[in-house]
């Protein structure tokens, strides 16, 4: 008997100590309605207008970044299919169902984690529940955290009782990665995609909190936090709960900083004036700096990018834009140092900080890859831009470089190529052509010179096309050629040797471009160029072991070694018997 009394003495102590336990922030100040939840109005307004309308479907898919509001939505559904006063938007909050599912005892809403329950014997375990009623409530509620970890043969199980559950049952899906629902599970549920919190509705949640909490918190503190979240109102209220662990009952940035490990917008930047100054000892003593303090390097790498990409967008969208995850001070920060650089730069530097943070996840030697790095990012802003080293070229005066006022160094410019003076190369070559004399053809006699070329004329014109287009050869055999026009033909009168040439592609696609009307080649043979030397008739056929000089003669009478004498020229010096030992 004294033992009974003596349990019964210490059950309320056990209560007294069991309710002194501390609950954290992201837990206490857990949305209980739709009303409570930040953001994802699309979300609300949907399930709302569906519970007025008993439009509850059987199965929903809940995606988004992590501590956005699934798992709390799901459950917030659950109270509003159970409530006594139900379904409703609004559900009491004071009844039986509503107390039992916010503390999470209640037997007909289950919450499965399917990280660790995520094989076929636990989907064969889930698919037999579901055939049971609800022990009181009125609806049965599968909520299952994780489902893209489930295996393929588990959601194989689970398919037809999500396609066709009893009409008691409703599944939530709750999932950071919804590309991995199969498509079969997906086509039998709506999905609702949730959002980042944005930066302001973030802030306000906070600031909110620490009101009722009793704490003082700066603004620029409160924006660290909702910067740390990125998004996540959970991350963002367990950075506020570890703050709020490490200073107290008042809270400031540089504390805040110092505690999650990021960098203050004055440390980062005194990278921006080392590149305004064009200084790389800065830089490295940067480094050095953050070395012997102990800091990350790989964490300020990130958060270099970051910066360097909050000042590009505050130089193109200016201070007030909602794109910068920051404090109106600190936006119009931003905006006064972007005002120092060009988007080009600006652009470059983020490209290159981006590189070097990704090269530091996997560098042996973190210093020595965030020094090259930034040394990299001074020389990258004493570029010039292409537009502008083009236009230079045609200056007779160099201009500076846009980064020449704001760094105040000397900067190397090009000199530009002198003015060219006298006649191009090509009008050079032809005027050496026209004064070179015929050459003597193989029968000894000369050549009739052929006639200059005449601006304007269809073998001027020709010429010019060919020459220009690197075509030397076809430009050759009509400067040697003569050229007219008659009505819708061009008739050429040239030597034989060159013949072939007019009848390759090049020539055709030559008349297209320059005449620009189709015309008809009419070709014949100029008979004041001397003919080709009269090579003997190709003998009767003779033995292997013939003489040599009867094989030359042979081979000298061939008709394609002639055609390829006549357009090469050259000299034969050897003729060999290819069946012949060598």
């Amino acid at each position: 008997m004294p033992r009974i009394t003596r349990g019964l003495a210490l059950n309320p102590d056990r209560n007294r100590i069991a309710h002194l336990m501390y609950q954290v922030i992201a837990r206490k100040y857990r949305p209980q309605t739709f009303q409570d939840v930040v953001n994802q109005d699309h979300v609300k307004t949907t399930l709302e207008n569906a519970i007025a309308q008993q439009r509850i479907g059987h199965g929903y898919i809940f995606s988004g970044q992590r501590g956005t509001g699934k798992t709390t939505v799901a459950r917030i559904l659950a109270r509003c299919l159970n409530c006594v006063t139900g379904p409703t938007a609004a559900p009491c909050g004071v009844c039986a169902s509503c107390l039992e599912i916010t503390a999470g005892g209640t037997v007909d809403v289950i919450e499965i984690d399917a990280a660790s329950n995520r094989g076929i014997n636990e989907m064969r375990e889930l698919r037999e529940n579901v055939r049971y009623r609800p022990a009181r409530d009125r609806y049965k509620v599968f909520i299952i955290d994780e489902a893209h970890q489930i295996t393929s043969e588990a959601f194989n199980a689970l398919l037809k009782t999500i396609e066709e559950p009893p009409e008691w049952v409703v599944f939530v899906l709750c999932t950071t990665e919804a590309h991995k629902i199969p498509a079969t599970i997906a086509s039998r549920c709506q999905h609702f995609s949730f959002r980042s919190v944005d930066f302001d509705d973030l802030m306000a949640r906070m600031a909110w909190i620490c009101a009722q909490e009793g704490i003082q918190a700066a603004p620029d503190a409160l924006a660290v936090l909702a910067q740390a979240g990125e998004g996540s109102v959970r991350d963002s209220l367990s950075a506020l709960d570890q703050a709020i662990a490490a200073c107290g009952l008042r809270i400031e940035a540089p504390a805040v900083r110092a505690l999650l490990g990021s960098f203050s917008l004055e440390s980062l930047h005194q990278v921006t004036a080392a590149l305004a100054a064009g200084d790389p000892r800065q830089m490295l003593e940067l480094v050095d700096e953050l070395e012997r303090n102990g800091r990350n390097l790989q964490h300020f790498s990130r958060e270099l990018a970051r910066y360097f990409r909050n000042l590009l967008v505050a130089r193109i969208a200016g201070p007030d834009t909602r794109l910068i995850a920051a404090g109106a001070a600190e936006r119009a920060r931003f905006a006064e140092i972007a005002a120092g650089f060009s988007e080009e730069d600006l652009t470059r530097y983020l490209h290159l900080s981006l590189d070097l943070f990704r090269d530091l996840q996997f560098s042996l030697q973190p210093r020595f890859h965030l020094e090259i790095g930034l040394v990299r990012l001074v020389h990258a802003g004493r570029l010039l831009p292409i537009e502008q080293a083009l236009a230079d070229l045609g200056d007779t005066e160099p201009r500076p470089a846009p980064s020449a006022e704001r760094t105040g160094l000397p900067v190397r410019v090009p000199a530009a190529p002198p003015l060219r003076t006298g006649p191009s190369p090509f009008e050079a070559d032809r005027a050496k052509k026209a004064a070179r004399p015929a050459e003597p053809q193989n029968s000894g006699a000369n050549a009739l010179a052929p006639a200059p070329l005449v601006p304007g004329d269809p073998r001027e014109r020709l010429h010019a096309w060919l020459t220009e287009h690197g075509l030397t050869h076809v430009a050759d055999a009509v400067e040697n050629s003569r050229v007219a026009l008659s009505g819708g033909d061009i008739v050429i009168q040239a030597p034989k040797s060159y013949h072939l040439y007019f009848k390759d592609r090049s020539f055709a696609d030559a008349l297209r471009q320059v005449f620009a009307r189709p015309l008809n080649l009419k070709l014949t043979v100029d008979e004041s160029a001397a003919p080709p030397v009269a090579l003997p008739e190709p003998p009767a056929p003779a033995s292997a072991a013939e003489p040599a000089d009867e094989a030359a003669g042979r081979a000298l009478a061939n008709r394609e070694v002639q055609r390829f004498r006549e357009v090469f020229g050259g000299e034969v010096r050897r003729i060999r018997n290819l069946k012949e030992p060598t």
